[in-house]
């Protein structure tokens, strides 16, 4: 183990550890923010509004993140009308494309996992609101939503960290993050040990203070439970 070329290349794997954790912040805020209405159209009990959405989850949950990486990073590039646009200075760079199909994918399991929770809230509390003249826009605001995102943190914390790690594949499209960058490195080092165990050590505490975070989260989201108790 030659223990020096970690410490002389540790400064650059950092480096593309801050581009991962950028990609899965990015990506987590506008998959959530997607997922939010993606989540409420799968739990309409009208066929019509939820099939759309069904098939989108179903897309995205049932293929490999590297094709739609690929279909993203490649596929674009296949629309005259878009290489034309102002939007062509972004979209053919490798970091917006794994924003896009980053984003599109954790909307999908975000989407779902919302869904369930949304199912899941007591259909006591529901009739309750009910019962008191709550119309369907305040009985989603005040009871469904709050319920639902107390009960989906473990899950959408083991989402967030599947992401992270998912986040790999971003090098094959030439993505310095930290797998592209740990790659680099080994092609002029020729140490693969070293650096993809120094770039697994950063994935294991990236993804310990991901935990972290999300038990917090969830005490703070179920605070009023322990209050209850």
């Amino acid at each position: 183990m030659d223990f020096a070329v970690i410490v002389e290349y540790f400064p650059r794997l950092l480096q593309g550890a801050v581009t991962t954790l950028e990609l899965v912040l990015v990506s987590g805020i506008i998959g959530s923010l997607l997922a939010l209405p993606i989540g409420l159209a799968r739990h309409s009990h009208r066929w019509w509004l939820k099939a759309i959405p069904y098939g989108y989850i179903f897309f995205f949950r049932g293929t490999p993140l590297l094709v739609q990486i690929f279909l993203v990073y490649y596929g674009i590039a296949q629309f005259e009308s878009i290489r034309e646009s102002s939007l062509w200075p972004y979209l053919r760079e490798p970091y917006w494309c794994a924003i896009i199909a980053f984003s599109l994918n954790t909307a999908a399991y975000t989407a779902e996992i919302l869904r369930g929770a949304l199912g899941a809230v007591p259909r006591g509390e529901v009739e309750a609101a009910k019962s008191i003249g709550m119309r369907k826009v305040q009985l989603y605001k005040r009871i469904m939503l709050p319920r639902a995102l107390g009960m989906i943190m473990p899950a959408y914390g083991n989402e967030v960290i599947l992401m992270l790690k998912g986040s790999a594949p971003a090098s094959t499209i030439t993505l310095l993050d930290l797998t592209g960058m740990a790659r680099t490195i080994i092609a002029r080092t020729y140490t693969p040990i070293e650096i993809f165990l120094a770039a697994g050590v950063i994935y294991l505490l990236m993804s310990m203070a991901i935990i972290q975070l999300f038990r917090y989260l969830e005490m703070r989201s179920n605070r009023h439970m322990e209050v209850a108790r």
